[in-house]
């Protein structure tokens, strides 16, 4: 498959023209090669999962987070030098689809509130008009009314069947019962207040910090940076492999660089 056919069809999914403007979403290194076979996608463009998609063939990868926001000369020997250096060798073109993917309501961003089948939804922080036939703006974040009322510990016995919680953290006050939920993959704690104004008493997202927990007037649950987005890029090459028949998909799984403290 040529690789403008595998970009056109990230773009539908992940249009440039909607990434923040601070975002550096497309393109990331560029290859001579042209005929692509295997594409591997992943969360991070890490050594480690560069040198893996690599090990499973692939002739192109598709990140979600950009190889750097502030490309700098490689004058260093550090992880941004030998991702560099590994893909220079091979010929491999690295993708980023960042927050070009993150704004799109109807694309994997929204697969939480496809699991808990979220009704009304809205948009946290609207950035443009919807697309072509989509129901929903583009933005980030999204809020939803739960089918039932479920308790916190329902939702998160539920959350555990699709993302690794063993870090997760709660804060602010415990309703009783949760009917409407709000959540941003990868770092959203800033929308905190967008969430309380849709109603919800459950704001979901990751890399909270101190003062934002301790001033928190809705329930917000830190499942840190990681899950949400690792769950999101599966489904984004699952929904790849059903657009680009015939190409070989591959999915790098990665783990949190945060881990439990072991302290005995």
């Amino acid at each position: 498959m040529q690789l403008p056919e595998i970009f056109s069809a990230i773009e539908k999914i992940a249009p440039l023209e909607a990434a923040a403007p601070w975002d550096l979403s497309g393109l990331q290194v560029a290859a001579h090669r042209s005929e692509i076979e295997v594409l591997a996608v992943c969360l991070d463009p890490t050594p480690a999962s560069v040198r893996q998609a690599l090990e499973l063939g692939a002739q192109c990868i598709l990140s979600h987070h950009p190889l750097a926001l502030k490309p700098a000369l490689p004058r260093r020997l550090d992880a941004y030098h030998e991702v560099l250096r590994l893909l220079f060798a091979a010929d491999v073109p690295l993708y980023a689809a960042h927050t070009s993917l993150d704004v799109n309501a109807d694309g994997p961003a929204s697969w939480l509130a496809r699991e808990l089948e979220l009704r009304n939804l809205a948009v946290l922080d609207p950035t443009a008009p919807p697309p072509v036939e989509a129901a929903l703006p583009l933005g980030f974040g999204l809020a939803g009314d739960l089918p039932t009322p479920l308790s916190l510990a329902q939702i998160t016995s539920g959350l555990a069947r699709h993302i690794e919680l063993s870090t997760a953290t709660v804060c602010g006050p415990m309703p009783e019962k949760i009917s409407r939920l709000a959540y941003c993959t990868g770092s959203g704690s800033s929308l905190l207040r967008e969430a309380r104004a849709s109603g919800a008493q459950l704001f979901i997202t990751g890399d909270v910090k101190y003062h934002t927990a301790l001033e928190a007037e809705i329930c917000l649950l830190d499942v840190g940076h990681h899950s949400l987005e690792e769950e999101m890029m599966r489904r984004m090459s699952r929904l790849l492999a059903q657009r680009l028949d015939g190409l070989n998909i591959v999915f790098v799984p990665s783990a949190s660089p945060l881990r439990p403290a072991l302290l005995s």
